[in-house]
């Protein structure tokens, strides 16, 4: 008998492949703009998924589909958010304030649905704001325009977790994959159209950074999440998931020769220490976790 891999394993290798997509996207910006890229990498992996899953696609609920098109359009605002804001900042800047999304969620549900704030979250927040402040203020105390974009794109993806948390309790995470996806796919074509910026030669570089982005960091990771999630706790898999931003430091540092500051090492400790502290903490109710990432 086949001892099934842990799930806490597949759960940090997605957490990877997020982390090297960050250095994707900016190398793929080299040769393309930011629709263009989205465009290209949705297309993909949405034939790819609808292929892995075609005896799925004639069986989708009207529901399933409006619940996909309203996910696919979170998830569009949060990925042109990012890949603009990965424009005019650094990748690990990029991949540090993406991950605040985590911490946003649970506000979310106090706004919308009152539910009480646990400490840790407070906390969390709190710590979470200093380190954004150390990341993104300047001497002169103006911000980049860049990390404003990317703080928007992780409000985007925490309303994406939000309301994924609320859907998925009676949908197939494949059918909701696909529609997504091709959410995304149509919504980015479409405003590239109206870009009207010709497609500009691929080098070798951006053509391997864009099928790795289609092929890895976005349909491969939706099968390895989903299967990762189905064998370990969500306390787990949060924690996991969260090192997205830690690997995405990481690669940018070795493959993009990114320059490591002392206000880049602490503001990215604070955030991912507030990341832990929002997410360890007992649950009354297991709530999915999904990932949102380059």
């Amino acid at each position: 008998m086949k001892r099934k891999i842990p799930g806490e394993i597949i759960l940090l290798l997605t957490a990877i492949i997020w982390g090297y997509g960050f250095v994707a996207v900016a190398n793929s910006l080299d040769s393309l703009t930011p629709l263009q890229l989205l465009f290209l990498r949705f297309s993909i992996a949405s034939l790819i998924l609808a292929g892995v899953f075609h005896k799925r696609v004639p069986q989708l609920k009207k529901r399933t589909v409006h619940r996909g098109i309203i996910l696919g359009t979170l998830f569009f605002i949060g990925f042109v958010l990012q890949t603009f804001g990965m424009k005019y900042t650094t990748p690990s800047k990029n991949a540090f304030l993406t991950g605040v999304n985590v911490i946003i969620v649970p506000i979310i549900a106090y706004f919308l649905y009152k539910r009480k704030l646990a400490r840790q979250e407070v906390f969390g927040a709190v710590l979470s704001i200093i380190g954004i402040g150390l990341l993104t203020l300047r001497t002169d105390g103006q911000v980049n325009i860049g990390d404003l974009l990317t703080l928007g794109c992780a409000v985007a993806f925490a309303f994406h977790i939000f309301y994924t948390t609320l859907y998925m309790e009676k949908e197939h995470p494949a059918d909701i994959a696909i529609i997504q996806t091709v959410t995304c796919m149509v919504l980015s074509g479409l405003a590239a159209a109206a870009e009207g910026t010709p497609f500009a030669p691929f080098n070798q570089s951006g053509l391997v950074s864009v099928l790795y982005l289609a092929v890895f960091s976005t349909s491969l990771t939706t099968l390895l999440q989903a299967y990762g999630q189905k064998y370990t706790s969500e306390t787990r898999s949060a924690i996991l998931l969260s090192t997205e931003s830690l690997w995405g430091t990481l690669f940018s540092f070795l493959f993009l020769n990114e320059t490591m500051t002392v206000r880049l090492i602490a503001g990215g400790l604070i955030i991912f220490s507030a990341i832990l502290l929002a997410e360890i903490k007992p649950a009354k109710k297991p709530e999915p976790v999904q990932g949102n990432h380059a």
